[in-house]
């Protein structure tokens, strides 16, 4: 039997979509895969084991997986995919952390780690990589340089400030 639940996350997350979860369906605890910031402020959203997500994630800092994810964009700081979630679309992160099943394209502007369960399907691009023995990786695999990954994150800035007008000169 299939039942409407929600999703609840840290501070003021926003998730859109539809979410479902399997009755009797128990979340296994959490143990972070890559370092946890302490502060209060830090807008984590955890997709419990047996809940699946569709739709778009936003203002989100911290994403871990343990369920089963489907969105066409996400921009996270921290990835992790814990063994047994999937992640299927497309994500922007900064580190990635992936013990279960990545499918889709993945650009990782920090590390990009792949436990010995983990298992990326599709298109990757990071600026450091990790593959524990037993990782898998199947598709395509790209390495960013210092500069690249520079100046790509001074075009997102570049893009995400507000365009000031310019004084005309009078003569």
């Amino acid at each position: 039997m299939i039942e409407r639940n929600t999703v609840s996350s840290t501070s003021s997350s926003h998730v859109s979509g539809s979410v479902t979860t399997a009755q009797g369906g128990t979340r296994a605890g959490v143990s972070s895969l890559l370092p946890v910031r302490k502060e209060k402020d830090q807008r984590i959203l955890v997709v419990g084991h047996g809940i699946s997500i569709k739709g778009t994630i936003q203002d989100v800092e911290r994403l871990v997986i343990e369920g089963v994810v489907e969105s066409e964009l996400v921009h996270v700081k921290e990835l992790v995919i814990m063994a047994g979630g999937v992640f299927r679309g497309d994500g922007d992160v900064e580190d990635a952390e992936i013990a279960g099943t990545f499918e889709g394209g993945l650009t990782a502007h920090g590390i990009l780690t792949i436990c010995c369960t983990g298992h990326l399907v599709g298109k990757a691009a990071c600026h450091r990589l990790k593959i524990d023995d037993g990782g898998q990786v199947t598709g395509q695999l790209e390495m960013l340089d210092k500069k690249k990954a520079d100046s790509e994150e001074q075009s997102r800035s570049v893009l995400s400030k507000p365009v000031k007008k310019q004084d005309s000169l009078a003569e």
